[in-house]
């Protein structure tokens, strides 16, 4: 997003962290409402065009959308949707874009209430590596024939029961409305997410054998110092590196493995 919109995206997400401080408002729920905002102006193409027409006032727009979603979802999603309509958005899908992301932080919002928020990291890490090593489940779960339902009941097949609701109720909601995203862009997204709830980046971590908690801590600490931010680790282990650690943080790669020295050497060797 750029200009309008980023601004419209920012004054949202504080609106959200303002309602979700009250302990008497259900994040959850409030999640599975703007879930159902999107899903509705992601099919209505005109409605939202309505909705983000900058010739329109937003006033008028915030009492439009308060009319539509009377009745439909409760008071404080209401609010929600009309003070983010009101703003002015550059692009209609952005309108769309952001709610959902609210939507979804509205859900990570609910485990951090609960305490769960690391155990969703983690699971959300865990299961886009277990897509990324199972090529039959990745078809199936992005395969476009089929139905939303069958897909969302084999995740819960998967999923149920062993993961945190909250790690169910997102990834159901990106595999069954990808809206034109790769899964793994979508995961990744969620990660971020996750990792933006308490200010910290994610740093994906890939070893020969399993670190031990004071290798963490120590490896944690030093990214903290390094990034300027709290940083949280996904990690990963992966006999082939050899040795050493591989960390990626963002689009920067950090690699301290014995496999990659060997690369190094060999083209340096060759050339």
């Amino acid at each position: 997003m750029n200009g309008a919109s980023r601004e419209a995206l920012a004054a949202a997400r504080e609106a959200l962290d303002a309602l979700t401080d009250n302990t008497s408002v259900d994040a959850a729920k409030l999640a599975e409402e703007l879930a159902s905002v999107t899903a509705l102006l992601d099919r209505e193409v005109s409605l939202r065009r309505v909705l983000t027409d900058p010739a329109q006032p937003g006033e008028a727009k915030a009492e439009l959308a308060g009319r539509l979603l009377s009745g439909q979802v409760g008071g404080e999603t209401a609010d929600l949707v009309s003070g983010t309509v009101r703003a002015r958005w550059s692009r209609s899908r952005d309108l769309v874009d952001g709610l959902e992301e609210l939507a979804s932080t509205a859900d990570l919002t609910a485990a951090q209430k609960s305490g769960s928020l690391d155990d969703v990291e983690d699971e959300l890490f865990r299961f886009g590596r277990i897509v990324d090593s199972s090529p039959g489940l990745r078809s199936a779960l992005t395969d476009r024939s089929a139905t939303k339902a069958a897909k969302a009941e084999l995740l819960r097949s998967l999923l149920g029961g062993r993961a945190n609701p909250v790690t169910e109720r997102l990834v159901v909601r990106l595999v069954t409305a990808p809206r034109g995203r790769s899964l793994e862009a979508g995961l990744d997204s969620l990660s971020k997410l996750a990792a933006a709830r308490r200010d910290r980046m994610v740093a994906v971590v890939t070893s020969a054998v399993p670190l031990t908690d004071r290798q963490k801590q120590r490896l944690g600490a030093v990214l903290a110092t390094v990034y300027g931010r709290q940083m949280h680790l996904n990690l990963d282990v992966d006999p082939e590196v050899l040795g050493g650690i591989s960390v990626r943080v963002g689009d920067e790669l950090i690699d301290g493995t014995i496999a990659e020295r060997l690369e190094e050497a060999t083209r340096r060797m060759a050339g």
